[in-house]
């Protein structure tokens, strides 16, 4: 009977993702989006939604990334449940928690001497891109904006891509005090690398399982 069940959290389907499946998806996609952030760090280049305030609240206090993302997202989970569910939010803490404990211990085994910001942008929001659509095919994410773009949609009626549009330019605004314009066109870029990405690449329709 045991057998049984824990042969069942290793058995995948076309249209159910395995608990060993769920583990592999979570592990590799916070790996990616770590490496991409450490590509966008090297170059001195911000992001967009929880992952730019926390890149602002790094460069500005000095604190470390990993801290400022975990700190970040915290009053997100809250909204994550309200909106997803448990299980979405159960696995977007382990992809938070795991990217951030990630960050602070990968600069001792990956060294970014020399990035230059227009690669970085190009390289780093690829990367995170690739990190982000693993995460949302195992149903998690990293959190953030996009949560409470989703919830103002839902109590207020304000369209989510419009709320979370604002929300990135607030952060754009805010990166003034600590970039120049050139690394803020850099992050302007990046930031389009990336969205394309996951706009391209993910789709329900061509991807079911949960």
């Amino acid at each position: 009977m045991a057998s049984n069940a824990f042969a069942g959290l290793l058995n995948s389907s076309a249209d159910r993702h395995s608990l060993l499946d769920d583990v592999q998806g979570i592990v590799a996609g916070s790996m990616l989006a770590v490496l991409g952030v450490s590509l966008l760090s090297g170059a001195g280049v911000l992001a967009g939604g929880t992952a730019g305030l926390a890149f602002l609240a790094h460069y500005a206090t000095g604190l470390s990334f990993g801290l400022c993302f975990f700190v970040v997202n915290l009053p997100f989970y809250y909204l994550a449940f309200r909106r997803l569910g448990a299980a979405f939010t159960i696995k977007t803490f382990a992809a938070i928690a795991l990217t951030s404990v990630l960050s602070e211990f990968i600069s001792g085994f990956i060294s970014m001497a020399h990035v230059d910001p227009v690669a970085g942008a190009l390289f780093g929001g690829l990367v995170i891109g690739a990190g982000m659509l693993a995460l949302f095919r195992h149903r998690a994410s990293l959190g953030g904006i996009g949560i409470l773009a989703l919830y103002i949609q839902d109590r207020f009626g304000w369209r989510a891509g419009f709320v979370q549009l604002g929300f990135d330019g607030i952060i754009l605004a805010l990166s003034f005090f600590v970039a120049s314009p050139f690394i803020i066109a850099c992050s302007v870029l990046g930031a389009i690398v990336l969205n394309l990405t996951i706009a391209i690449n993910h789709r329900k329709d061509r991807y079911i399982a949960m």
